[in-house]
């Protein structure tokens, strides 16, 4: 995951998009990437997915992880939120 965020940090770097992501703007586009997966699934057979969207959900879901990773350290008006994902999780 560390490594991943790197990543994310220095393709948001490289494309000056910092300015506009922020902790709102973030939070607005990791819903929306959510249910674009979500969408992917509207009227299908349940626990079914139809060969042709197996690409598209990848897609969507990357996008969601990227947001999802992205938002635990964009700064604030006081501070960074700097949330470590990997301390938070809970495994069973």
């Amino acid at each position: 995951m560390e490594e991943d965020t790197k990543k994310i940090i220095k393709f948001q770097k490289q494309r000056d998009w910092k300015q506009f992501h922020t902790p709102k703007n973030l939070a607005i586009s990791l819903s929306l990437e959510a249910n674009e997966v979500l969408e992917i699934f509207q009227w299908t057979k349940d626990n079914q997915l139809p060969s042709d969207k197996k690409l598209m959900l990848e897609e969507e879901i990357a996008d969601v992880y990227y947001y999802l990773l992205l938002l635990p350290h964009t700064p604030t008006h006081y501070t960074f939120i700097s949330i470590d994902l990997h301390k938070k999780l809970v495994y069973l």
